[in-house]
């Protein structure tokens, strides 16, 4: 009896995760604004317990790469704003992830919409110049569901005080219009928060500089660019539901971790603190 009890819960286990990734989209790569030819793992399409999800989203006011008049096409079709750093950013950390935790993760990216059930899918997911992003009610709605639900949003590369306006108006417009940002590191906070401490305990937290930004130290510099902060949105609970990297690139970081031209003690701390809000994100 206890044999075929066991089986009976194998069996049921099976079915479940066999209904799970039935209902995910397939791998798909897009046309990006950097990369095209970048060389895909051998098991990139491995189903696996954890991705990196990046979430595809439409132009905001503040798109620059838009209204160049470089890209007007479908922002679903690739080619757009947050396909920026994809997928070198991307498969760099999701190696980072395989090396440093005893996660199952894949080698490979998922790119999924908010307009859509995909991103249920996926603990983790993450989106880069959200300053910059035309989120809308509908996604705010489906985003904000997912949070509920346990998921864990990491929002990145935005600088100075025009994109953090417009990212904040965004949240709080569509998202959480109660629920505050709030500064994960404080004078009169403890330097506690599981969130930097989940794997390594990171205490060394320097602004991440974007690649184009090294000479001068920030992006924005004149305009509330200089000065790394984390901020997050909590639950009722105190977990963590949205980390905030603004005014740091974490994505160029994870870009360039292989390359001599960046400073390597940005890219350690950039996977540092990333592999934390993984596993937080996967533990909490």
């Amino acid at each position: 009896m206890k044999l075929r009890g066991a089986v009976a819960a194998l069996i049921s286990g099976l079915m479940f995760f066999g209904t799970l990734y039935a209902f995910q989209k397939p791998w798909r790569e897009y046309p990006a604004t950097e990369y095209n030819n970048f060389p895909m793992p051998t098991d990139g399409k491995v189903p696996a317990e954890w991705v990196f999800a990046r979430i595809m989203y439409p132009p905001g006011p503040l798109d620059g790469y838009s209204s160049t008049g470089r890209f007007t096409g479908d922002y679903r079709l690739g080619a757009s704003l947050w396909t920026q750093d994809y997928p070198r950013a991307d498969r760099h950390f999701s190696r980072a992830i395989r090396r440093l935790t005893r996660i199952d993760a894949r080698s490979a990216e998922q790119v999924t919409n908010l307009d859509d059930d995909d991103v249920f899918n996926w603990p983790w997911i993450y989106a880069v110049q959200v300053g910059e992003w035309g989120m809308t009610e509908k996604e705010g709605a489906v985003l904000r569901e997912f949070l509920q639900r346990g998921g864990f949003f990491m929002a990145d590369d935005f600088h100075g005080n025009a994109e953090w306006a417009e990212f904040l108006y965004r949240m709080q417009l569509y998202v959480f219009p109660d629920r505050p940002l709030t500064e994960l590191l404080r004078n009169d906070m403890p330097d506690d928060d599981p969130y930097f401490h989940a794997v390594f305990d990171v205490k060394d937290r320097p602004q991440i500089v974007g690649a184009d930004h090294l000479r001068d130290g920030c992006k924005a510099c004149n305009n509330g660019g200089k000065g790394a902060h984390w901020r997050a949105i909590y639950d009722d609970k105190g977990r963590v539901m949205v980390g905030i990297s603004y005014n740091s690139d974490m994505g160029d970081a994870w870009e360039y971790a292989d390359s001599p031209y960046y400073p390597e003690h940005m890219s350690d701390q950039a996977i540092r603190i990333t592999v934390n809000s993984v596993v937080y994100a996967m533990t909490h």
